[in-house]
């Protein structure tokens, strides 16, 4: 494809903004996909673009909650694996099947997650009670097919991982927040590897939209460690609402 300047500024802006919010909460693929795709790239081309400038701000983020010492590091390791395994296989599916069959999932998914996050008026700030080896478990599971999900299809990946840490796995937002920049670093890293392999990424403009991505992951990621819970609920609220209005409207 031949870069344009509509192009550029299209994924610049759309993606600074979804990096920003992704750096909050997780879920920026609502909105940087569409981007893409308003850029005039085609959908697979888009979603492997994609993946270049989101693993590019999401490393960024991942170190801001490193060195802040927000990453259970034991739960963390064999969560990247997982999300690795879990994204290639689901990247796999994606280049091979129709993604409708997943949009109607969502629809029936979305209402109760959004009814949870609604039922709790604060997410955790403090961890807890829970046997280490059902942590651990459940830690894996949602990596593995949370993973696997991003790879397939992706938006949402980070405000499902918060959630799962949080509610199941009994995590602190601010843990929940750093393991899930983790694992969604690795999951973007198995999806971009599969997609490059198969030559669905428009290297240049993925390099471009990852400067986009660094400085929206930075700032998010700040206010995420910052305010906790008052910006992240609100954050993932708004995750759920446009996730679900994106995919109605590819329905329809």
């Amino acid at each position: 494809m031949t870069l344009t300047l509509p192009m550029v500024l299209i994924v610049v802006v759309g993606v600074l903004l979804a990096s920003f919010v992704d750096g909050i909460a997780g879920g920026g693929g609502i909105i940087s996909v569409p981007a893409y795709l308003l850029a005039g790239l085609p959908a697979h081309l888009a979603l492997g673009t994609n993946k270049l400038s989101s693993c590019i701000g999401t490393a960024v983020s991942t170190g801001r909650f490193a060195r802040g010492g927000y990453i259970d590091w034991k739960l963390g390791i064999p969560s990247v694996l997982l999300a690795l395994l879990g994204a290639h296989f689901g990247t796999r599916l994606q280049l091979a099947l129709d993604e409708r069959v997943l949009q109607w999932m969502l629809l029936i998914v979305l209402p109760v997650v959004a009814f949870v996050v609604l039922r709790e008026k604060r997410l955790p700030e403090e961890r807890g009670e829970i046997a280490p080896r059902k942590q651990t478990a459940i830690v894996l599971a949602a990596s593995l097919i949370v993973g696997a999900y991003d790879g397939f299809y992706g938006p949402g990946t980070g405000t499902f991982l918060i959630l799962i840490f949080c509610q199941l796995g009994k995590l602190d937002l601010r843990t929940a927040s750093g393991n899930v920049k983790l694992v969604n670093l690795a999951s973007n890293i198995g999806a971009l590897a599969t997609s490059l392999m198969n030559g669905k990424v428009f290297l240049t403009l993925g390099l471009i939209g990852a400067v986009a991505s660094v400085t929206g992951h930075y700032l998010g990621s700040g206010l995420a460690i910052r305010d906790g819970s008052k910006i992240v609920r609100p954050i993932i609220l708004l995750v759920l609402l446009l996730l679900a209005v994106k995919v109605i409207s590819e329905l329809l």
